[in-house]
């Protein structure tokens, strides 16, 4: 499918999407939220190979955020509409069984800045800037995967201030994963992504599964889910007995090194 407002690549079971309204700083009209939804549901569909999603704005700017040009003029049905739009994304993308990298460079403002957090790993550059302005509008930030990634205390700063931070700032509190300079930063985020892709889809739809569970029950339940899972991948997987016979351990420093 052809997209106005997205540029979409596949090479062999690695896709990357680059959101394209760069003259409005991605800025997230309706139009560009419905192409995001329907290529991240396309990759979800049985016959598709995508193992890892690379989600970006390019190397200038992430997204603005909401579409300021266009949201003021929204009728109460239509603002209705974009939002539950943006409802149906981000919670496709919370339950994604994906690996999805977000490489941000730039402004990443409100909705701009949630679209970021919904990686599984961030990659900033240097230019990177983050920013929930939304108390400064009258209306609140989508909290949920920032509180998720950074705790209650850095959540309640970054929404209430309504200040942005920069890259590095980002990376010290632990919302973004690496920051790189602006000229090694499609290649680090090349690196990341020709590592993870290899990664089993069943291990990682297992892996991003129990994240979403054990955060969400008691310390014993938890540990039970995830050795349950674990018994269940050692027994429905006959390769890990065998990757595990070509492990030898090394005395020095508990290197491994894999001969299988």
């Amino acid at each position: 499918m052809d997209y106005q407002f997205l540029k979409v690549t596949v090479k062999d079971e690695l896709a990357i999407i680059e959101m394209d309204r760069k003259h409005e700083l991605n800025a997230l009209s309706k139009g560009m939220l419905a192409e995001i939804k329907h290529v991240f549901s396309s990759f979800l569909q049985e016959d598709n190979s995508i193992r890892l999603v690379i989600f970006t704005g390019g190397d200038e700017c992430f997204s603005a955020g909401i579409d300021l040009k266009e949201a003021p003029y929204y009728s109460g049905e239509e603002a209705a509409s974009y939002f539950s739009l943006a409802v149906d994304i981000y919670s496709m993308l919370l339950d994604y069984d994906k690996i999805v990298i977000t490489a941000v460079s730039g402004i990443a403002f409100g909705g701009g800045f949630n679209l970021a957090l919904m990686g599984d790993i961030i990659i900033a550059s240097e230019s990177a800037i983050f920013g929930h302005p939304e108390i400064k509008y009258g209306f609140n930030p989508l909290l949920t995967p920032l509180v998720a990634r950074i705790g209650m205390a850095r959540s309640k700063e970054l929404t209430l201030r309504g200040e942005p931070i920069g890259a590095q700032k980002a990376y010290n509190i632990g919302l973004v994963n690496r920051v790189v300079e602006p000229e090694r930063f499609r290649d680090e985020v090349c690196e990341w992504a020709h590592q993870l892709v290899n990664r089993s889809p069943e291990v990682v739809r297992a892996l991003k599964r129990s994240f979403d569970v054990v955060s969400r029950l008691d310390a014993r339940a938890a540990l039970e889910y995830e050795f349950e899972k674990t018994a269940m991948l050692f027994n429905i997987r006959g390769d890990i007995r065998e990757k595990m016979k070509g492990v030898i351990i090394h005395k020095d420093y508990g290197r491994n090194e894999d001969h299988s």
